[in-house]
C-alpha cells in the first residue's frame, strides 16, 4: 500500500538530535504497512467528556456511569465506549450537559444518533445491548459521518504528536464533526483517523490525507491509502484482503467490498471477498517482523506485515 510522502507535515515524536523517535514516526521510518490493523468495533458509545485525560479516564467514566459489569456483554459483541471532547482546549464545567452519540456500523445497518445528559447516570438507562446488536432508537437521529481522531497522549505521546494537527486541520473545513477521541488502538498508527458509523479507521495520517480521508467519506466513499480496516470486519485478515481487493478492482464505495468467509489452512488465512457483483478468494499470510527499532515509546518496535499470497475470482454460491 502507498506510504505517506508528507512527513514533513506533522512534527516527529522526539525531543532533541539525539533522542530516540516516538513509535509512530519509527513506524513510518520503517516503512510500515498499516492495511489489517483497525482495533474491531461494530458499534460505538462516545462520551463528551471535556478536560484533560488521564490513562484510565475511560475507565473512570464508564465506572461513574454503569454499574461494574454492565459493559461486559456489549463490549462482547463489538460495542466500543469511547471519549470524545471538542476540538482545542475546554474545561470541564460541572452540571453541563455533555453529547453522547451511539451508532452501528454494521454493514447495511449503519446508523448513528445523539442524546445529550445531564449527569454520567444518565446512561446506565442505555440498552448497550441492542445498541451493539445494531438496534436504533436510542437518540435523535444524525446526519455523519463524524471524525474522532486520537488526541490521547497520556496512553502515548505519539497520539497527541500527530492527532493534534489533525484535529486542527479537519475541524476547520467540517465544524460539528470533528472530535477528539480517546485512544483507538496503534500507537504506532497514529494519525489516527476513524470514521463513525462508517467504520473505517486510517493510520500514519499528515493533515492533507486526513482531509482527503474526508472528502471521500462524505462522498460515501472509502479512500484506500493508509487505510487500516473495516473496523467490523471479522478479523485483521478479513481487513486486509478487502483492502487488497478494493486495490485491484478500485471499487471505493463503503460496502462495495465485504468479507464474507474465512478459513485457516496452516499458516494462511483464506478469505472469500464479495466485491462489486463478483467473489474473490484471497489467500493471506502474515509475515513476521522483519523492520524494526527502538524509539521513546516502547523499548522496541517491531513491524510484521500482511501479504496476499494468491488472488483468485471464484463463482458465487
Amino acid at each position: 500500500m502507498p506510504k505517506s510522502s508528507s512527513l514533513a507535515q506533522a512534527p516527529l515524536c522526539s525531543s532533541g538530535p539525539d533522542a530516540a523517535p516516538g513509535c509512530a514516526a519509527l513506524t513510518r521510518d520503517l516503512g510500515g504497512d498499516p492495511a489489517g490493523t483497525a482495533a474491531r468495533m461494530t458499534s460505538w458509545l462516545l462520551v463528551e467528556h471535556p478536560g484533560s485525560w488521564s490513562p484510565d479516564a475511560l475507565e473512570d467514566v464508564m465506572a461513574e456511569a454503569f454499574p461494574a459489569g454492565t459493559l461486559d456483554a456489549a463490549r462482547d459483541a463489538g460495542l466500543r465506549p469511547l471519549l470524545i471532547r471538542k476540538p482545542g482546549r475546554h474545561a470541564r464545567v460541572p452540571g453541563a450537559p455533555r453529547a453522547v452519540y451511539v451508532a452501528s456500523g454494521r454493514p447495511g445497518h449503519r446508523w448513528l444518533e445523539r442524546l445529550d445528559v445531564a449527569d454520567l447516570g444518565e446512561l446506565a438507562r442505555l440498552d448497550l445491548e441492542a445498541v451493539a446488536a445494531g438496534r436504533r432508537g436510542h437518540g435523535e437521529p444524525v446526519n455523519g459521518p463524524l471524525f474522532l481522531v486520537c488526541t490521547h497522549g497520556s496512553k502515548d505521546m505519539c497520539c497527541a504528536v500527530f492527532g493534534r494537527p489533525l484535529v486542527t486541520g479537519l475541524a476547520q473545513n467540517h465544524p460539528g464533526q470533528v472530535w477528539e477521541v480517546s485512544h483507538v488502538g496503534g500507537d504506532r498508527w497514529a494519525g489516527n483517523l476513524l470514521t463513525v458509523p462508517d467504520g473505517f479507521l486510517h493510520g500514519s495520517l499528515a493533515v492533507t490525507e486526513a482531509e482527503l480521508v474526508a472528502k471521500e467519506a462524505l462522498g460515501g466513499n472509502v479512500r484506500l491509502e493508509h487505510l487500516r480496516g473495516r473496523t467490523s470486519a471479522p478479523s485483521p485478515w478479513a481487513q486486509f484482503a478487502e483492502i487488497e481487493i478494493r486495490g485491484r478492482t478500485g471499487l471505493r464505495g463503503i460496502d462495495a467490498v465485504l468479507a464474507v468467509e474465512e478459513e485457516t489452512d496452516a499458516d494462511d488465512r483464506r478469505v472469500l471477498v464479495n466485491a462489486g457483483g463478483r467473489r474473490y478468494e484471497v489467500v493471506v499470510r502474515r509475515r513476521p517482523g522483519t523492520a524494526s527499532g527502538h524509539s521513546r515509546c516502547s523499548e522496541r518496535v517491531v513491524l510484521s506485515r500482511f501479504e496476499a499470497e494468491s488472488v483468485r475470482e471464484v463463482p458465487r454460491a
